[in-house]
């Protein structure tokens, strides 16, 4: 039975993205899984079986072309640069990793965003998963809830997570600003970081414990391209009065 449902161009924002996946089958699976719910980028990071028959195979023709024009990347962070917003999967939870979202509220809050920003949805290795280095670059985190059995395949959650979103591409509103890439986010962080050690605010030696909790309140945050300019414009200044340089770039802001 054919969808009655109105694909919205919106949902040419949405990019699913699989970080070293193990099985070909899989990728070829999460492509067909894509194709059906409207959905038509998809990414691989590391693959560790990169055979394109077998992905071909499973993804059947209609879905072919994802796997032949998805961008197969080296580093996750090369991959999910030029994002706006990324979304991370995981089945594991903590209080570390929290709060968690299903795959219903977490396409809700989507759905406004994908009008003018580009939006990743980023799923682990069948083995591993997302460990908290690869999900500090995700804003939000979906948890899947399950029965007593806990594991999902890879194609599976990407069908899921997928059909929430092509089902909520009817409730758009739309925002008016731009949200921060990833790399922007990046550069930003960077900056605050190189600001605290010089204020001897967070220990040289291990700013990534110090940095965690800043990186956890900016994932909060819906923050704008221009907030990022803004924030990295004051921690710039900051730098340059505490070295002693001359101020003639006063009140610039530009990255």
């Amino acid at each position: 039975m054919e969808s009655i449902i109105e694909i919205s161009n919106n949902i040419k924002n949405f990019c699913v993205i699989l970080f070293e996946p193990q099985y070909p089958e899989n990728i070829g699976a999460a492509a067909r899984a894509c194709k059906n719910m409207g959905i038509t980028k998809l990414i691989s990071v590391r693959p560790l079986n990169p055979d394109k028959e077998r992905m071909l195979k499973m993804a059947t023709h209609e879905s072919a072309e994802l796997i032949e024009a998805m961008p197969v990347f080296d580093t996750l962070e090369e991959a999910a640069k030029d994002f706006n917003y990324i979304v991370g999967t995981t089945a594991r939870t903590g209080r570390q990793r929290g709060p968690y979202f299903t795959p219903r509220e977490i396409a809700a809050n989507l759905a406004p965003l994908s009008q003018d920003n580009k939006v990743g949805i980023l799923f682990g290795s069948e083995r591993t998963g997302l460990t908290n280095h690869e999900l500090r670059l995700c804003q939000d985190i979906i948890h899947i809830p399950t029965a007593e059995f806990t594991s999902i395949n890879l194609a599976q959650s990407v069908m899921i997570v997928c059909y929430e979103i092509f089902l909520a591409q009817a409730k758009i509103e739309y925002p008016t600003q731009r949200l921060a890439t990833t790399i922007e986010k990046e550069g930003m962080f960077e900056h605050i970081e190189e600001l605290l050690i010089k204020i001897d605010f967070i220990l040289p030696e291990n700013p990534e414990h110090w940095m965690r909790s800043i990186r956890q309140f900016f994932g909060k945050l819906d923050i704008k391209a221009k907030e990022i300019k803004l924030i990295r414009g004051f921690c710039r200044q900051l730098l340059w009065a505490i070295e002693g340089k001359p101020d003639e770039k006063k009140g610039s802001t530009s990255s």
